[in-house]
């Protein structure tokens, strides 16, 4: 199969690349415009006759014959999808039209990364696909939260009128090695700020919860969706283990041997104070569920930041 991935030279993208590209039958496109994602995550697979770098904004549409499309092109932390919120709204809107598109014309099955932010700031723990969210439709947060909404409305109206052979995985906070330093999610700022002797900065008290799955656990599940045949419906992908956001800085703190002080700023602006998924639809239609724990991810995450940032 010819296997597009856009958004593979990012986070998660390039460790998808990463697994693909290891069935030598199938031929995997990376297709990147590298805003957020970074030519040394697939430094290592230029190697591979069978993978192929493309860049390209997905805005503007693209002509190529296609067997299976992983729609992943979008920044994914607040701090990179807010810089420009026009631009993660066309990406979302433009971009997956033009995916699904290409879909409808080479017959391809298209799978998209959505997010657990459609929940918003939740009412309801865990969170099941059921759920139709708590989201401010004009908050600081709405080019990427509505934005995958409306991504998940249109892969369902597509394969409702044109038939196109659509999955939905709705993924939540996913860490590993690969993360950038300065990508703004929590666990990469924790670790960084405490390897650098820097304070470790907590939005709010730190009573928010979040789950965090480790990225081999996520591309897994990725694949195993794409590869299922029964359900077309979005999936929830990510760890029911809970944390709190001040547990998380406590464990980084102490894994990292840090002299780093724990400090309070102010809570931006619709942060969800609730992140914990209902993964029952995951476990019965893919047999997933996560094996990595955040003790032993987190062990691994922070060895590639040593050897990568410090």
């Amino acid at each position: 199969m010819i296997i597009l991935v856009t958004g593979g030279a990012g986070f998660v993208g390039s460790n998808l690349c990463s697994l693909l590209v290891q069935n030598k039958d199938n031929h995997i496109i990376c297709l990147d415009n590298m805003l957020t994602g970074s030519l040394k995550n697939i430094e290592h697979l230029r190697n591979y006759s069978n993978f192929e770098f493309m860049r390209h904004d997905i805005i503007t549409p693209i002509y190529l014959e296609v067997d299976q499309i992983y729609h992943l092109a979008c920044p994914a932390s607040p701090d990179n999808y807010q810089k420009n919120g026009i631009k993660t709204i066309k990406t979302n809107i433009l971009g997956t039209l033009n995916m699904l598109g290409l879909a409808k014309r080479t017959k391809a099955r298209i799978l998209l990364t959505s997010t657990s932010e459609v929940y918003g700031d939740p009412e309801v723990s865990p969170q099941t696909e059921e759920y139709w969210g708590n989201v401010n439709p004009v908050g600081i947060r709405s080019c990427y939260d509505e934005g995958k909404r409306l991504a998940e409305s249109l892969m369902v109206e597509y394969h409702r009128n044109c038939d196109v052979d659509i999955r939905i995985a709705r993924l939540f906070n996913t860490y590993g090695p690969g993360l950038q330093k300065d990508d703004g999610r929590v666990i990469s700022n924790f670790i960084y700020q405490a390897l650098e002797g820097k304070d470790i900065t907590i939005y709010g008290r730190g009573y928010q919860t979040r789950s965090f799955c480790y990225i081999d656990d996520m591309i897994n599940g990725l694949v195993k969706l794409m590869t299922q045949e029964k359900y077309k419906l979005p999936v929830n992908l990510g760890n029911p283990q809970e944390f709190t956001v001040k547990e998380l800085a406590e464990i980084v703190k102490e894994k990292t041997k840090s002299q780093s002080k724990i400090v309070h700023l102010d809570l931006p602006e619709d942060d969800p104070q609730n992140r914990k998924p209902c993964i029952d639809k995951a476990k019965y239609y893919l047999d997933w569920t996560p094996k990595i724990d955040l003790e032993e991810g987190l062990d691994k995450t922070i060895a590639f930041f040593k050897n990568n940032y410090i």
